[in-house]
């Protein structure tokens, strides 16, 4: 049999390092070099997301499902990496992108949970804690289709690697039945890659166009059943780069018979990008 976790939570923590994910250092894009001139973008930034999902853990001991909501056990960040590197060339342009992330929580005599659909018995609770490690890897392609003084487009093209490791840890307290072992830990790891593609860019506006509204969405398949990402905010612009706030959505179908079967980043970014 397996184990059934339901990923729903809002993720307090602050995400900051070195770098972007995908969206944000290609919606912060400025006039493309010449063409005989490279060009080259690092962000800092920090991410607010809320993070949802399902997730299946097999037993490994028999024994029916047990269905958590992770929103009730996700309290904090432990650790965070976040690094990306973008370069261009005339309108020709790429960009590799790494995300880390290890979140996780415990809750102690907890019935915020459900056995095989169906409530502990009377007397009985459990201590349950979980942790969720995610990378994110992007390599793309870029191409630079429009640019003028106030709007600006451009082409994605690449792929997307999500590797996961959620491990769940459950002791039960009291003495009624429970149907499963009274403590254990069980563990899903995955790994997909997905091709993509999509268009980045962005609108200027004000006096001297120093204002901007940044955009970006992809769509994609692989090991992913679906996945897709968009990215909409504000920014202003600089001698030396831009600052930018934006939300950003990040959303994962996977396919039928996987122990993920959907998962979601969803949450405001801000951001400074440096040109160089």
């Amino acid at each position: 049999m397996n184990h059934k976790q339901s990923i729903e939570r809002a993720a307090p923590a602050l995400l900051v390092a070195l770098g972007i994910v995908t969206a944000l250092p290609a919606a912060a894009q400025s006039a493309p070099p010449r063409h005989d001139e490279w060009a080259f973008r690092a962000t800092v930034y920090g991410w607010f997301p809320g993070l949802s999902g399902t997730t299946e853990f097999p037993s490994g001991a028999g024994g029916p499902s047990i269905e958590v909501n992770a929103d009730t056990l996700i309290e904090s960040l432990k650790m965070a990496f976040m690094g990306t590197f973008e370069a261009q060339y005339g309108r020709w342009g790429g960009l590799i992108d790494w995300f880390y992330s290890d979140v996780g929580g415990d809750k102690a005599g907890t019935r915020d949970f459900v056995i095989r659909g169906q409530p502990l018995a009377a007397g009985v609770n459990a201590n349950l804690s979980l942790d969720v490690k995610s990378n994110i890897v992007t390599l793309a392609g870029t191409y630079a289709l429009i640019e003028k003084p106030e709007y600006s487009m451009g082409s994605v093209v690449g792929a997307r690697m999500l590797s996961m490791d959620q491990t769940l840890n459950w002791a039960f307290n009291g003495t009624g039945p429970v149907g499963i072992a009274r403590s254990g830990t069980t563990e899903v790891s995955a790994t997909n890659w997905d091709a993509i593609i999509g268009v980045r860019g962005r609108a200027r506006f004000g006096g001297d166009l120093r204002w901007f509204v940044p955009y970006y969405a992809d769509i994609g398949t692989g090991n992913s059943k679906l996945t897709w990402q968009a990215l909409a905010g504000l920014g202003y612009s600089f001698g030396w780069g831009e600052v930018m706030a934006a939300w950003r959505y990040l959303d994962y179908e996977f396919k039928s018979g996987e122990p993920l079967q959907s998962l979601t980043f969803n949450g405001v970014a801000v951001g400074v990008s440096f040109r160089f």
